[in-house]
C-alpha cells in the first residue's frame, strides 16, 4: 500500500480530483505532493522540479502560505543541489522565519506538527549550504539550535538523523575523525529506516573519508564501495560524492589491480554523465521557469503601482540594461573563445606535420654553457628519454628530483634546460604537461568525458585550478571551453 508506485498513483489521483474542484490551492498541493515523491522516494530531481514549478503557478497567489513555503523549500533544495548555495540560503532563511512563527501558540496540533517539520528541514538544508560554503561558525550555531528545537519523539527521529549526519560532517571538517564516525553510526539507523539512500550514501562516503584519514584504508574502501552499491541501484549520487570514485581508483592503482581500477573509472564516467545531465536540465528550468518568472512578476506588480512604483520600474530597467550588457559581454567572450580555439587548432595541426616533429636534442657549440661536452651530451640524452617516456607526468616533480634521477646537480641541469629549451624548469615542465593534455583532449574521445580534476591529475598537476590557469596561459583558452568546443566541432561533423 505504501510502495513508491502506489504513492505516485495516489498523487495522480489527488491531482485529478483537485482539478475537478477547480481549487487552485488543492491543485497546487497535489503537484507539490507528487514532486515530493519524485524527490524523496526516487531522487528524480528533473521530474520533481517539473512538479514544483507547476505547483508554483497554482500556489503563488494562495492565501494559505503553508503549501507556498513548502514548495519554495523544495525549489531551494534544487538550487542547493545545483551549487547555488547563496541563493538557496536566502530561500531557506525565508522558510525558517515562516515555519518558526507557526510552531508555538494556540494552534491545531497538525499545524504545529507540519510547521515543525518544515522548520527543522529548513534548518537542515541551511546547514548543508553553510557547510558547502565553509562557514563553520554558522554551521555550529544552527546545529546547536537544531539540538534545542528537535522534539525527542519518534515522529522526529528522521530529523534527528539528519542533524547527526551534519554534525558528523562538522566533526570531520574539524579533523575529529573518531567523533565523526560515531555521529555517522548514530545517523544511519534513522536514514535506513526510511531508505533515504541519498544521505545514506553521503554518510558512507564521509565515514570512508574518516577511516582513510585515520590510516584505516581498508575500512575506508569498504565504505566507498557501499556508495557505489547505492549508485548502481538508484542511479543517483550527490555531486560532492564523485571523489568517492577517485579514492577507489587511487586505491586500486596502488594495489596494482587494473581490473578494479578500470571498473571504478567507468563508474566515475557514469557518475559524471548523470550529474552533467541533471545539471544541464535543472539549471535551465530553474532559471527560465522560476527565476525569470519571479522577475516578470515583480515587473507586473510594479506596473500596477503609482509614482513610487515608477521609480522601481526605472530600477528594473537598469537591471535589464545590466543584464543586456552581461549578455553582450558573454557573446563577446564566446567569440574570443572561438578565436582562441581556432588559433589552438592551427597550432595542433602544425604539430602533426612531419616538419614539426621535434628532433632529439644534440650538442651545440654555439650554446652559452660552460660545461664539459660529455656532461652536456649525457644530460641532453636524459632529457630526450624523459620526454619520450612521458616521465614529466609524475606528480610532485621538482628540479632537484629530476637532477637526482639524472645523477647530476641542479645547477648543471638548470643551465642545460635554460639554454636548450629557452625557459626555466618550471615553464618547461608546464609546457610539456599542457601539450600532452591538449593532444589527449583533442584526439581521444574518452578524455573529453573526464572531469577537469581527472585530466589535471593525469597530466601531472596537483590541482584543478593551477592546471586550468596554466592551460589558459599557454593555449589562450581554458580546458573546459576547449573540451566544449571540440565536442561541438565533432557533433557538427568536424571529424
Amino acid at each position: 500500500m505504501f510502495s513508491k508506485d502506489h504513492k505516485m498513483q495516489y498523487a495522480d489521483s489527488a491531482i485529478t480530483a483537485a482539478k475537478q474542484s477547480d481549487d487552485k490551492d488543492l491543485i497546487g498541493d497535489g503537484y507539490l505532493s507528487k514532486g515530493a515523491i519524485y524527490y524523496f522516494n526516487h531522487r528524480k530531481f528533473q521530474l520533481a522540479l517539473n512538479e514544483y514549478l507547476t505547483a508554483y503557478e497554482y500556489l503563488k497567489d494562495s492565501k494559505d502560505e503553508l503549501p507556498k513555503y513548502q514548495n519554495l523549500y523544495h525549489i531551494g533544495v534544487v538550487k542547493s543541489y545545483l551549487g547555488y548555495y547563496e541563493e538557496a540560503l536566502k530561500i531557506f532563511k525565508e522558510c525558517i522565519e515562516f515555519f518558526k512563527i507557526n510552531i508555538k501558540g494556540d494552534l491545531h496540533e497538525n499545524i504545529i506538527y507540519n510547521n515543525t517539520k518544515g522548520y527543522l528541514n529548513s534548518l537542515h538544508q541551511a546547514i548543508i549550504c553553510y557547510q558547502a560554503l565553509g562557514k563553520k561558525d554558522e554551521v555550529k550555531k544552527l546545529l546547536a539550535l537544531a539540538a534545542a528545537s528537535t522534539p525527542q519523539t519518534k515522529e522526529f527521529s528522521l530529523e534527528e538523523s539528519y542533524f547527526k549526519k551534519s554534525k558528523g560532517v562538522s566533526d570531520f571538517s574539524d579533523k575529529k575523525y573518531t567523533d565523526a564516525i560515531k555521529d555517522f553510526d548514530q545517523a544511519l539507523p534513522g536514514l535506513m529506516k526510511v531508505n533515504d539512500f541519498t544521505w545514506i550514501s553521503y554518510v558512507y562516503f564521509y565515514k570512508g573519508e574518516s577511516y582513510t584519514k585515520l590510516g584505516k584504508e581498508e575500512l575506508g574502501v569498504e565504505n566507498y564501495k557501499k556508495v557505489d552499491s547505492i549508485f548502481n541501484k538508484h542511479k543517483f549520487i550527490l555531486p560532492e560524492l564523485r571523489s568517492n570514485y577517485e579514492e577507489l581508483i587511487t586505491y586500486y592503482k596502488k594495489k596494482n589491480s587494473p581490473e578494479n581500477e578500470l571498473y571504478y573509472t567507468n563508474q566515475l564516467l557514469k557518475v559524471d554523465s548523470i550529474i552533467s545531465s541533471d545539471f544541464k536540465y535543472l539549471a535551465t528550468r530553474i532559471y527560465k521557469d522560476y527565476d525569470t518568472k519571479q522577475l516578470l512578476e515583480v515587473k507586473e506588480n510594479l506596473e500596477k503601482t503609482n509614482s513610487f512604483g515608477m521609480a522601481l520600474l526605472i530600477i528594473l530597467g537598469i537591471v535589464i540594461i545590466l543584464l543586456g550588457f552581461m549578455m553582450f559581454y558573454r557573446v563577446r567572450k564566446q567569440k574570443q573563445i572561438q578565436q582562441k580555439y581556432n588559433e589552438l587548432l592551427v597550432k595542433i595541426e602544425d604539430e602533426k606535420s612531419p616538419e614539426a616533429e621535434p628532433e632529439p636534442l644534440k650538442f651545440d657549440n654555439s650554446k652559452n654553457i660552460k660545461l664539459d661536452q660529455n656532461i652536456v651530451e649525457k644530460l641532453l640524452k636524459d632529457i630526450n628519454n624523459f620526454e619520450a617516456n612521458e616521465k614529466f607526468l609524475e606528480k610532485g616533480l621538482t628540479l632537484k628530483k629530476l637532477a637526482e634521477n639524472f645523477k647530476t646537480n641542479t645547477s648543471y641541469l638548470s643551465q642545460v634546460i635554460n639554454e636548450y629549451k629557452g625557459s626555466n624548469f618550471s615553464v618547461y615542465l608546464n609546457v610539456l604537461r599542457i601539450n600532452f593534455a591538449t593532444q589527449k583532449i583533442y584526439h581521444e574521445r574518452e578524455w573529453r568525458k573526464y572531469s577537469i580534476e581527472h585530466i589535471a591529475s593525469a597530466s601531472g598537476f596537483s590541482n584543478r585550478q593551477s592546471f586550468s590557469n596554466i592551460f589558459l596561459e599557454i593555449n589562450g583558452i581554458r580546458p573546459v571551453d576547449f573540451i566544449k568546443k571540440r565536442i561541438k566541432e565533432i557533433d557538427e561533423g568536424g571529424e
